[in-house]
């Protein structure tokens, strides 16, 4: 239900829009909470009243969720939380259940029901029914166990959006066996980063992608891939390109070719499902391991819950396997419905692309990114006049702080009847924070609410909770879905630098975070250095290894800088080696290396010649600082200069920032 509102306002925190009263009856939500209301003997008036009750009560809570969706008939646990600890928290002990057991369960009965419709670029669509899912994810399996691989073992796909990637997960996880991705756009030195850390067992590669047009093959850097993994016992083709190819590994086909029934291992709550990467500013990206309880208890919440999702629903969420919303796109067929996977450029052969899409497959949800709805505007689209979104619910934006223009826009030309759900979270784990619930309004430029079950404050930096003032996000509680660990960080020292150091045993996120005295959250940007482009995260470590192999290059340094009007501005800042000159020429073989060694979603809008590169006084690049700084904090805020190697160095940075803020 809209509220009528003047289309030229933009002031933050006025209401766009309010649910039915009929569809927060029927949501889930509501369900849940009567049912929490009977047994405990409690009363909710409102959102926020239930969300404290979830933080102040959480073994209460996530043992209620774990009764509301039926999680792991049959067994038992222990307890729900043995110890609090952070890290270390110990989630559901005794319990044990496969994710890949829970996914095919909610096909049961309705196997001649489409579940997944893949959409190639060129126009190329297959579909999936529930049925055939299941016989292909027994059949991989079953070619997995005569491959030999264990429990524990790694499974590596570079694998673009299709549903080979969907059935690959859900086979591994099946037998118990660890899961980890990266897209086909990903290039090779920063896929070796990845998968070199976990000696897999098993690649499964595509021979290429399409993307804007234009045909890549992957068949020759899927065997340099191969070749980096010496633990490999097996190559496996997909095609996606090309037919038939198989690059002298085993054809996908000879995969799925042997019927068998799936048998999902019963495994420990925290037995390893997959492993993500959050890059570092600093050496190897970050590899994240995620438990099969935590994975699948969060999804059941936050899709059930939150997103009222359910059995007849069509999703589509733009991604790549890079990122962490491709596993949420494998994590909401946890509630029955339908996921259409789109493998390819969202503005080709149009900006209009992804409505089209939402028009043919009558989707009910769509994914994209603020990018993507300001490309939108700045094109004049009118997606609700020229498409038939008559099916459309919800449409859900994440990636990047989301500017009160493109609110208006979706109101005003999408549609004044679909809830906006504007959400943040993590790859860290597998989770929203901050987003929407059935229950609650949207707010022009603001975030709904923060997630049931999910402690969120902003602190200052003395560590206090702050209303209405832009703190640190932090987590004071655990959440089931954090991560087990690091891979390879045996003594947990870069798990704890990396999320508890700054607030002992309290998460700090990385997040600039207001919450309103109303309850609802506005995220203002990275407080960290991580690279996060249209919610494509990469470290800043990816982009130096290319760069600084150049000969010319003696040194760069790279920030993603989050702009007012909700745009990212992604700059590089080079020290020419003695004697080179940073010319166009220079300038194109850095933006080249860039796009095919590390990343194409973060080839640099400027390449810039600076004198020196600050560092502190311990050698590290002062990245975060010099973000501060582009963004507006003035220096003696953004870092101590009597910390720093080269203080001429840093004002250079803020020399760059007046220039730019006056002209």
């Amino acid at each position: 239900m809209t509220e009528p509102t003047d289309s030229q306002d933009l002031t933050p925190g006025q209401v766009l829009w309010r649910p039915d009263p009929e569809r927060v009856e029927a949501s889930r939500l509501t369900a849940f909470a009567r049912d929490v209301e009977a047994r405990y003997g409690v009363s909710f008036d409102d959102y926020e009243s239930l969300w404290r009750w979830s933080v102040e009560n959480l073994e209460e809570f996530w043992a209620e969720v774990w009764r509301f969706f039926d999680v792991a008939p049959g067994t038992s646990y222990d307890t729900v939380l043995a110890d609090r600890r952070m890290p270390g928290a110990t989630w559901f002990p005794g319990a044990r259940l496969n994710y890949a057991e829970h996914v095919l369960r909610a096909g049961a009965g309705r196997g001649g029901d489409t579940v997944l419709v893949a959409v190639g670029e060129d126009g190329d669509q297959r579909e999936l029914t529930w049925a055939e899912l299941t016989e292909q994810v027994g059949a991989a399996a079953a070619w997995m166990r005569r491959l030999g691989v264990r429990e524990g073992e790694r499974v590596v796909g570079y694998l673009p959006n299709v549903p080979e990637a969907i059935v690959a997960v859900l086979a591994a996880a099946s037998i118990g066996a660890v899961w980890s991705a990266c897209g086909p756009e990903i290039g090779l030195r920063s896929a070796v980063d990845r998968f070199g850390q976990l000696e897999p067992v098993l690649l499964i590669a595509t021979d290429g992608y399409r993307f804007g047009g234009r045909t890549h093959d992957r068949l020759e850097l899927v065997e340099e891939l191969a070749a980096a993994l010496p633990s490999l016992r097996a190559v496996v083709h997909v095609p996606v390109v090309g037919g038939d190819r198989s690059g002298g590994g085993t054809p996908w086909a000879d995969v799925v070719a042997e019927p068998a029934e799936v048998a999902p291992v019963q495994v420990p709550f925290d037995h390893p499902l997959w492993i993500v990467y959050s890059s570092g500013t600093t050496g190897l990206p970050k590899g994240l391991v995620h438990g099969h309880g935590g994975v699948l208890l969060m999804a059941l919440a936050q899709g059930g819950l939150q997103g009222d999702a359910r059995p007849g629903d069509r999703g589509m969420s733009y991604t790549s396997t890079t990122w962490i919303m491709w596993n949420s796109t494998v994590s909401g067929l946890l509630h029955g419905g339908t996921a259409v996977l789109y493998d390819g450029n969202p503005m080709h052969p149009s900006v209009d692309r992804l409505w089209e899409l939402t028009a043919e497959h009558r989707l009910t949800s769509l994914g994209v990114s603020p990018g993507y709805l300001a490309a939108c505007a700045k094109a004049g689209l009118h997606p609700g006049r020229d498409h038939d979104l008559s099916t459309l619910r919800s449409i859900g934006v994440t990636g990047s702080p989301l500017p009160a223009t493109s609110y208006r826009w979706v109101h005003d030309e999408v549609g004044s009847d679909v809830r906006l759900r504007v959400f943040s979270g993590g790859t860290d784990f597998a989770a929203t924070l901050v987003g929407s619930a059935p229950w609650l309004p949207v707010y022009l430029g603001e975030m709904s609410g923060r997630q049931l079950g999910v402690h969120v404050e902003a602190w200052d930096a003395e560590g206090r909770p702050v209303v209405d003032e832009v703190g640190e996000l932090v987590i004071r509680s655990p959440m089931p879905s954090m991560p087990l660990r690091i891979w390879g960080d045996d003594d947990g020292r870069r798990y704890h630098e990396a999320y508890f150091d700054t607030y002992p045993g309290v998460w700090r996120h990385g997040d600039w975070l207001t919450v309103t005295s109303r309850g609802t959250c506005i995220i203002s940007g990275r407080s960290d250095a991580t690279l996060n482009r249209h919610g494509v995260r990469m470290g800043s470590a990816d982009i130096y290894q290319a760069v600084e192999a150049l000969p010319e290059v003696a040194e760069a340094l790279v920030v993603g800088v989050e702009q007012p009007d909700g745009g990212y501005w992604l700059p590089l800042f080079v020290r020419p080696a003695e004697g080179a000159e940073l010319d166009d020429a220079l300038i194109d073989r850095i933006r080249e290396v860039v796009r095919t060694q590390a990343s194409p979603r973060h080839v640099p809008d400027e390449v810039l010649a600076v004198p020196a590169i600050p560092h502190t006084t311990t050698g590290k690049k002062l990245e975060v600082p010099v973000k501060r700084i582009l963004s507006g904090v003035p220096v003696e805020q953004a870092c101590k200069l009597d910390a720093v190697d080269d203080p001429a160095a840093v004002r250079w940075f803020a020399d760059l920032a007046a220039r730019r803020r006056s002209g």
